[in-house]
Formats: structure tokens, C-alpha cells, sequence
């Protein structure tokens, strides 16, 4: 048992876990921050009601990739800060 414990803590299985758990739990709420209030404020400073998702080059339009990143950059800090603030990035034990 013994083993399977220093495994786990080794690898960094928990830090994987808690991040994983968070990017779900996190990401609606991040969605939802992104599309109903990042959305409109810029779609009134760009004169669309779309927001960044009308923007495009020709038949190309980036904007729900813009819109994609800023959700992941959201998530990312978010979890970043919580995993720090919690301390749980000291759970993990270090290789020899």
C-alpha cells in the first residue's frame, strides 16, 4: 500500500485530479461569465450584437476563437489561484 501511495504522490496524480475536477466544476460558470457579460459589453464597443464572435477576415471569422481562448485563460488563473491558494500544490511529494 505503501508504494501505491508514494506512486500517486510521486506523479502528481492528486494535482491532476484537483485540476481536473476544478476546469469542470469552473468552466460553466466561466462560460457564462465570458458569453453574457465579456460578450456584450464588447459587442456595444464594436457596434455588434454578437460581440467577438461576429468578428472575421472574409469567409474566416475568428471570434469564437478568440472567445474559446478567453474562457481558457479565465479557467487557467482561476484554477492556477485556487490550487496555490489552497495549498494544494503541496501535496504532492517530490522524486528523489
Amino acid at each position: 500500500m505503501r508504494g501505491f501511495i508514494r506512486f500517486i504522490r510521486e506523479q502528481g496524480v492528486v494535482g491532476l485530479a484537483v485540476g481536473f475536477i476544478l476546469g469542470g466544476a469552473i468552466s460553466k460558470v466561466v462560460t457564462s461569465l465570458v458569453e453574457n457579460i465579456i460578450q456584450p459589453l464588447l459587442g456595444g464597443l464594436l457596434g455588434s450584437a454578437e460581440g467577438l464572435n461576429s468578428l472575421a477576415i472574409g469567409p474566416v471569422t475568428y471570434g469564437q476563437f478568440i472567445t474559446a481562448s478567453v474562457d481558457f485563460i479565465i479557467i487557467a488563473a482561476v484554477i492556477y489561484f485556487l490550487v496555490k491558494g489552497l495549498g494544494l500544490d503541496k501535496l504532492d511529494a517530490k522524486k528523489d
